[in-house]
């Protein structure tokens, strides 16, 4: 038996030697750190003898770091922002995603095309940090561009950073802004891949673009828009954090609105330096977004077991 392994290893060397790089990642940044998930169970204290050594030796709490999350009155508050804003994502990044891949695609000058989605791209790779001070250029009270706008209409400037009601939509606005172009790649490469000979059989049956669309493109588009949900509904109580704290700028008036798990653990790490109460937080983060998961994919497998995502 310890010979046939060592043949395969042999004979597959090269494929596993292309996969290693990839392999010691996920060791190195995924299952290594999962040993300092005991500290949502301690009261970590650093050390000079190094953070095993600390982690092993601090006081055990139980359940005191969850209990920090949930005992305040901004626990609902939080929560209900991250799951909002999630849901909002979800929907509307999967609508405009797959409405722009197909409008690309229907565009006959390839050139064009490329040029689209370059631009469409750059908002992705910029920092949160410079997108914050774009949307500072447009909502600065004195010098900001709507204000500008605002009063060549006659009408105030408006104190956008102190005024909650307007930032549920400015925050999905610039979300999509930096995303969908991005986004819309997967669904992008799908749709080149289907068969073109579908589409001349609808227009010899006089189908419409529309027709096209409705009838070829997104049913054959279903598998790939059901496991891409399926992997942002994992993602559903985690928040970017950059999107809500450096965006609003940490305005205080309009953390109603904008804070989330995240920065509220940010700024209690801030406050109080408790380790273990961050790492309960992202804990606490991953089981239900893999519960959601499983949840989520065992009704698409009863539904339709072939879209499932196992």
């Amino acid at each position: 038996m310890f010979g046939s392994m060592l043949r395969s290893l042999n004979r597959n060397k090269i494929l596993l030697l292309m996969v290693l790089p990839g392999a010691l990642w996920f060791l190195c940044f995924s299952y290594l750190p999962l040993v300092g998930t005991i500290a949502a169970f301690k009261e970590y204290r650093f050390s000079r003898h190094g953070f095993l050594y600390s982690l092993i030796h601090s006081k055990n709490v139980g359940w005191d770091n969850f209990k920090f999350l949930f005992s305040t009155d901004a626990a609902w508050t939080i929560t209900r922002n991250t799951l909002f804003y999630n849901i909002a994502f979800i929907v509307l990044g999967l609508v405009c995603s797959v409405g722009l891949a197909i409008l690309l695609s229907e565009l006959t000058n390839k050139k064009m095309a490329k040029v689209y989605q370059t631009g469409m791209f750059l908002p992705y790779f910029l920092s949160w940090v410079i997108v914050g001070y774009f949307a500072f250029s447009f909502l600065s009270m004195d010098r900001g561009l709507l204000n500008h706008i605002l009063g060549y209409f006659g009408g105030g400037p408006l104190q956008w950073y102190s005024d909650p009601k307007y930032w549920p939509y400015i925050l999905v606005f610039v979300y999509l802004w930096k995303s969908v172009g991005y986004s819309s790649v997967v669904y992008l490469a799908s749709i080149l891949g289907i068969d073109k000979s579908l589409y001349e059989a609808a227009m010899i049956d006089g189908a419409s673009k529309l027709q096209q669309v409705r009838n070829i493109t997104l049913p054959l588009l279903k598998p790939i828009v059901i496991i891409m949900t399926l992997l942002a509904v994992g993602k559903i109580f985690y928040a970017d954090f950059g999107l809500f704290y450096q965006v609003p700028r940490d305005s205080g008036t309009l953390y109603s609105v904008t804070n989330v798990i995240d920065t509220y653990v940010y700024r209690g790490l801030k406050t109080t330096g408790e380790i273990g109460m961050s790492t309960a937080a992202g804990l606490y983060q991953s089981v239900v977004g893999f519960v959601l998961v499983i949840v989520s994919n065992f009704i698409v497998r009863k539904i339709d077991k072939d879209s499932a995502l196992f």
